[in-house]
């Protein structure tokens, strides 16, 4: 329920041009709940005036959308049209400062120095043409620095032939600019605005500081120019996937990741490494590739899922300095002792998020897993086993380690071929987990529909099957149905992807 402000705010807000005149006599502590009113209600013109006479040094969307324990207007799904107002707000009172030596005329009121707007945009599939993505959210910026850029240009070349100093070089002042701290999405189609921004607006009025960086389908070349141009500080994540570098790539790009000093995570998912096809230079690869990860201290995630790592673990691995948090390694094609490396590794006893998906869960990795499970149970909060072909019966062999997670709190089970007596069966020996608030479970087997009938296997792809809506509805219902009667109403199990795609190292 909304506060008697937060309802005066948004009244206020729906009247323009009258909101605009109101905000001379508004005390600045009120600013944050009409931002808050504004941009629920999708007021761009008050976005506008909020952002022109902001009356604080920082704007941040997270502190001003997304209140712990109240309703969150984050999970609004952002309107595009509202974060394009905040932009261009921003893009006008900098095209006035800069005309200030040239017309006289003075922000009155305006002090922004730094707009946050880190964890605002995402690809939610469900986000619909009104929201605004991440890769779409990175043009805009970068094509607004540009704008700034140019319009500096501009005014700086028209204030040389007015004022000259003694030297004759131009005395127009310099404005103080804005700082956006943004997470950017970049690919071959916006690879060259992005440039252009990073590299012109580097010390113009409008400059990008980068949290968390995301690149897909770049060359060697085009990587490493952007992570070039990128200011280091701040940088948390970098995240390049399908990108087709390879090793002899991976050695090339990732040298240039040494200036983050705080990188956090560091992603490589769909490199298109696979050790199995030995050549000349694969040893040598693989060393260069463990020398670099081993120069990155602060790394606590790294992802080098879909990556064929057979029998390499240990050695990309033994260089690290420091324990890792977060290890994805989803369709690896992993032997038994890698995994046994892992149970005995450093990082086994930190590790607080797993992913293991894609593998064939058989007798081969079964009991190394286990082991795993045992030797991260006082740490692991998220495991991932999706499409590893557990059975029932394999399942219940890895209950007694998977119970001992004692604080796990979302478990991946996703494309498994387990049924329903099988899920039950898990349902209830979980219950021991006390913290595990989310399960994402497969559509059991004897809710699929067979044509021609035949009789389910570890080896089949059920997803490429149909589903029987009505007897699946049946089944879920049930397992609410025993959550509710074990106390456990607050847990979510599911066989939807959305919510697990919504889950993060960061929110762990």
């Amino acid at each position: 329920m909304h506060s008697l402000v937060f309802l005066c705010a948004r009244r206020l807000v729906s009247y323009c041009p009258g909101a605009r005149r109101a905000l001379d006599f508004l005390p600045a502590e009120l600013y944050p709940v009409l931002f808050q009113a504004a941009f629920l209600d999708g007021r761009t013109l008050a976005l506008r005036d909020l952002v022109g006479t902001w009356p604080f040094p920082v704007l941040s969307f997270q502190r001003l959308l997304d209140h712990r324990g109240r309703h969150s207007l984050l999970e609004e799904k952002p309107s595009k049209l509202c974060v394009q107002a905040v932009i261009l707000a921003v893009v006008a009172h900098l095209r006035r400062v800069l005309e200030e030596p040239c017309h006289g005329t003075s922000e009155r009121r305006c002090r922004l120095r730094v707009l946050d707007m880190t964890g605002l945009q995402d690809d939610d599939i469900d986000r619909g043409p009104e929201g605004m993505s991440l890769w779409s959210g990175t043009v805009a910026l970068a094509k607004a620095c540009i704008e700034v850029s140019k319009h500096q240009s501009e005014c700086l070349k028209r204030g040389s032939k007015r004022h000259k100093g003694p030297s004759g070089a131009s005395a127009a002042p310099q404005p103080v600019g804005v700082e956006v701290r943004a997470d950017l999405f970049v690919n071959g189609t916006s690879y060259g605005v992005l440039r252009d921004a990073l590299q012109t607006g580097a010390a113009g009025p409008l400059r990008l500081k980068c949290r968390d960086f995301h690149a897909e389908e770049l060359s060697v070349a085009g990587t490493v120019s952007l992570l070039e141009s990128l200011e280091p500080a701040g940088v948390r994540r970098v995240d390049l996937r399908f990108n087709n570098l390879g090793l002899g790539g991976l050695c090339a790009v990732l040298p240039h990741l040494a200036r983050f000093t705080d990188l956090l995570s560091l992603k490589l998912p769909y490199s298109n490494v696979d050790v199995r096809r030995l050549t000349a230079g694969t040893d040598a690869g693989l060393r260069c590739l463990a020398a670099q990860l081993g120069r990155l201290p602060c790394l606590k995630e790294l992802s080098l899922g879909s990556s064929r790592l057979s029998g390499k673990l240990r050695q990309l691995l033994g260089d690290l300095q420091a324990p890792l948090e977060s290890l994805e390694l989803a369709f690896c094609y992993l032997l038994p002792g890698d995994l046994a490396f892992l149970s005995q590794s450093l990082h086994a006893p930190a590790l607080r998020k797993l992913d293991l998906s894609g593998h064939d869960l058989s007798e081969n990795l079964l009991q190394p897993l286990r082991h795993l499970l045992e030797e991260t149970s006082a740490s692991l909060l998220h495991l991932d086993l999706m499409e590893c072909r557990l059975t029932d019966a394999r399942l219940e062999a890895l209950l007694p380690a998977l119970c001992r997670c004692s604080r796990l709190r979302c478990l991946g089970l996703f494309g498994n071929p387990l049924s329903t007596p099988g899920l039950k069966t898990l349902l209830r020996k979980t219950l021991v987990l006390r913290d595990l608030c989310l399960v994402v479970y497969p559509y059991p087997v004897d809710c699929y529909i067979w044509e021609p009938p035949r009789p389910p296997s570890a080896s089949d792809h059920f997803f490429e099957d149909v589903v029987d809506e009505e007897r699946f509805a049946t089944v879920s219902a049930e397992l609410c149905r025993m959550l509710v009667n074990s106390g456990r109403a607050d847990a979510v199990w599911t066989a939807s992807l959305c919510r697990h795609g919504a889950l993060d190292y960061f929110a762990l």
